[in-house]
């Protein structure tokens, strides 16, 4: 399964990073693939939770789009999701960020199914990069290198 292309890196960095067994998405938000965010605002405020939770699943879209992408630079493929961050921009009195990681957590279980969950933190934030709601990051763990 081929993953969708990640939007370009809004500054100085790079969408992802292989390193040994493992690859490291940026932070992703969830922009079209020109860049442009598909939603802002605070959760709580201006965003509502399954908004927001919709959102999530657009940011890890890109991260898998990333590692995806990284790991074949690299003669890799993925092989299972181990860490999942998601920063939720919300509130001080919204509590409602693992239902919003949820939507990330649920993309990672329709494409490496139930038994490839990563562990995961949700955390909440003041402000995100552009106004976005939301922003993850994936780490991958990678199949062995092949001999050719």
């Amino acid at each position: 399964m081929s993953e969708p292309t990640a939007p370009p890196p809004q500054g100085r960095y790079v969408a992802a990073v292989v390193h040994g067994d493992t690859v490291h998405s940026a932070g992703m938000t969830p922009r079209r693939a020109d860049g442009v965010l598909l939603v802002t605002g605070r959760v709580g405020a201006d965003v509502g939770e399954d908004e927001a939770a919709e959102a999530a699943g657009v940011a890890v879209r890109h991260a898998l789009a990333a590692c995806a992408d990284a790991a074949a630079r690299a003669g890799r493929e993925l092989r299972r999701p181990v860490a999942l961050s998601v920063w939720v921009a919300c509130t001080a009195a919204f509590t409602g960020h693992s239902a919003v990681a949820d939507g990330a957590s649920g993309v990672l279980a329709d494409r490496f199914g139930p038994g490839g969950l990563p562990a995961r933190a949700a955390v909440g934030v003041c402000s995100l990069p552009g106004g976005a709601p939301v922003e993850v990051t994936l780490v991958v763990g990678l199949d062995p290198v092949r001999s050719r």
